[in-house]
């Protein structure tokens, strides 16, 4: 949200991935390399499997596993297991944004649109008017 322009105070940072094999391993590798660990008992390797996911989302009301890091006050990354968007469609509409010296790859204004009604809670209808605003 903040990288878009729009006023959002938040510790978090959702990715959207595409969810096969080879993108979850190399995923899981990299957050095992900077230490993160799932927030919650369950293991990091659980969204390869569909129907695990699928209970993850059914059974448990949730659509991402949230990763942190062992220091406190660092960031949680929320990896999203299910959402509205054609991965690679939303992909080929990515905008790219700098932080610091690092750039970033970031969702559309319309993808975050679609992301945040999906949601639907309170913070996210918020969200939504701002980027509706940012995108008049």
């Amino acid at each position: 949200m903040n990288l878009l322009g729009a006023p959002r105070l938040t510790m978090d940072v959702d990715i959207v991935l595409a969810l096969d094999d080879g993108n979850l391993d190399g995923l899981f590798a990299l957050a095992r390399e900077l230490g993160l660990k799932p927030s919650i008992p369950v293991a990091i390797e659980f969204p390869k499997d569909p129907a695990s996911r699928r209970e993850w989302i059914e059974r448990r009301n949730k659509i991402a596993l949230p990763l942190v890091a062992a220091a406190p006050g660092s960031p949680t990354l929320d990896v999203l297991i299910e959402h509205p968007l054609d991965f690679e469609a939303a992909h080929s509409r990515r905008e790219r944004r700098r932080v610091a010296d690092v750039e970033a790859r970031v969702a559309s204004v319309a993808d975050m649109i679609a992301l945040k009604e999906r949601a639907g809670r309170r913070q996210d209808r918020d969200d939504v008017e701002h980027l509706r605003r940012l995108n008049a």
